[in-house]
């Protein structure tokens, strides 16, 4: 591994890290308070947006409840191992090569969940 490569492994690593801190100290916050940050469609519009749920959807994966993470937001349940190895091979080909931009089948993919996203955020919002 040449050092650049190095360089941006442990740039890579830092800005995770401080990610994840982040949001580790963010679930030790709602777990002893039950507050989260409310949600600004739901607040103005009455309706669930397409990832109403993403805190709760987080909390249940932290305690390996599963299926508390599908009531909270099931597509975004879905759509989270796509995005995992999205990033994993995005960050691989950051490290390796210093590019970070998306292929064209990636950027198609990431285009592809913004749709379901979107058809999701309407179809929770329909009458049963």
């Amino acid at each position: 591994m040449t050092s650049e490569a190095k360089s941006r492994l442990k740039r890579l690593l830092l800005q995770a890290g401080l990610i994840l801190v982040i949001g580790l100290a963010y679930a030790v916050f709602v777990g002893l308070t039950g507050l989260s940050i409310p949600c600004p469609v739901r607040a103005l519009t009455g309706l669930l947006c397409p990832g109403c749920g993403v805190t709760r959807l987080c909390m249940a994966l932290l305690r390996l409840d599963f299926a508390a993470a599908w009531d909270a937001n099931p597509v975004l349940l879905l759509l989270l191992p796509v995005l995992a190895a999205l990033l994993a091979r995005q960050a691989a080909r950051y490290v390796k090569s210093g590019r970070s931009a998306l292929s064209r089948g990636e950027s198609a993919l990431v285009w592809g969940m913004a749709a379901v996203l979107l058809l999701w955020g309407v179809a929770r919002n329909l009458p049963l």
